[in-house]
């Protein structure tokens, strides 16, 4: 089980975006995420007439390495540390390490 999903609410912990905050766009592989306005470079692109693209310079989110990122705990307003705990009846939840919060039921 990841500690850090696709829809997850994180902060930037480290890097020129510290302390910016957004949502996980996807997951790029196991170890990098796309992160909803964090890690922003420019672009030049070219144009294609086949993909109906004009090209120029885009601004686009690169992906950041997970450990980059930390799991925002709402009830504290900051970033916190993960774990995974074993439920009743063997199902798996993530909770928050500072107060022992499931962040899924």
């Amino acid at each position: 089980m990841n500690k850090i999903k696709k829809g997850d609410d994180v902060i930037v912990i480290t890097g020129r975006d510290k302390g910016k905050r957004g949502t996980v766009l996807r997951l790029v592989d196991d170890s990098h995420v796309l992160v909803e306005g964090a890690n922003k470079v420019k672009k030049h692109e070219r144009p294609n007439p086949m993909k109906n693209t004009t090209g120029g310079i885009i601004d686009k989110e690169m992906p950041l390495h997970i450990s980059n990122v930390a799991l925002y705990n709402p009830a504290t307003k900051k970033a916190d540390r993960v774990g995974i705990k074993v439920m009743e009846g063997g199902r798996r939840a993530r909770y928050f390490k500072s107060n022992g919060e499931v962040v899924d039921v």
